[in-house]
């Protein structure tokens, strides 16, 4: 039963991570510490665990729709996954107090980004101030669903890119999340990609950052089998239902619905911080008094 109730939780977590192109740690890792009661280095561990299995499971998705960028992922995981090994050497060095802090703020940026409405952005820049990109060849088009045209795209500002990256991969190192909700506003801001390609993108990259710190926790002993399994396969399928629904659905309608969720979970992770857990292990105390 306890497999089950992880298997549904990490099945609607990455659904609904999915559709705004994020992995489902977001959700997770509150989720596992705030209803489970899990002490939040295994949850983190479990959180890695998923972030790939989204990844795999979206990916194939999102190339068949043409909507990945491989060639800018190659280039900009090189910094992520440079600021995960990053995160891995400061893993023991931080307390569960501040993680939960930490989680809090990342969780409120998230709130603060669902508020915030991401318009398309097709940037028509001059190839001379793309020149990192020119030279990588990273400009390309995607095929849009509802118009069936096909929308070319110029990627910009691609060292100011690399920096975010580096920045997303440390704290998802730390976090066990997939950085998605700091990659995504940094292609949409910095590189100036359409938003259906920063969230596919986004997917492509999230599963080799978390796979570069996840090894640390499984030699940390962080990783458990038992909360870690029913996770992964919860969210593999989870994911390719949020594949399916971020290509055929307006994200716009969910956003109100998210910034709840969201404001709610960073709530109780700031509470935790202090050491006030209000509804940690509700879930096992309400079964073990059954």
């Amino acid at each position: 039963m306890d497999a089950l109730l992880l298997f549904i939780a990490a099945c609607a977590a990455s659904a609904l991570g999915g559709i705004l192109g994020m992995a489902s740690g977001i959700f997770i890792v509150p989720i596992l510490t705030q209803i489970f009661g899990v002490e939040i280095h295994i949850a983190i561990g479990a959180s890695l665990v998923s972030v790939i299995a989204c990844s795999c499971g979206s990916a194939g998705q999102f190339l068949k729709n043409r909507l990945t960028n491989t060639r800018l992922a190659i280039v900009l995981e090189t910094a992520t996954t440079f600021g995960a090994l990053t995160g891995v050497l400061l893993i023991g060095l931080i307390s569960p107090p501040v993680l939960y802090g930490l989680f809090a703020m990342i969780l409120t940026i998230s709130a603060k980004q669902m508020l915030t409405r991401r318009y398309e952005v097709i940037a028509a820049t001059p190839i001379n101030q793309t020149r990192w990109a020119t030279t990588l060849r990273l400009h390309s088009s995607f095929p849009e669903s509802q118009s069936r045209q096909e929308v070319p795209y110029y990627v910009s500002r691609v060292p100011l890119g690399m920096i975010f990256m580096y920045g997303a991969g440390l704290i998802s190192a730390l976090l066990g999340i997939g950085s998605g909700v700091l990659k995504i506003p940094a292609m949409d801001s910095a590189l100036r990609l359409p938003i259906k390609v920063s969230s596919a993108t986004s997917n492509f990259m999230i599963g080799v950052t978390a796979a570069a710190s996840a090894g640390a926790y499984f030699v940390r002993g962080d990783i458990d089998i038992n909360v870690a399994g029913p996770i992964a396969l919860g969210s593999v399928i989870g994911s390719i239902i949020g594949a399916r629904l971020l290509i055929g659905l307006p994200a716009d309608k969910l956003r109100i619905f998210f910034v709840i969720i969201l404001a709610f979970l960073a709530f109780q992770m700031l509470m935790s911080a202090f050491d006030i857990h209000i509804f940690a292990g509700t879930l096992w105390s309400l079964r073990k008094g059954i």
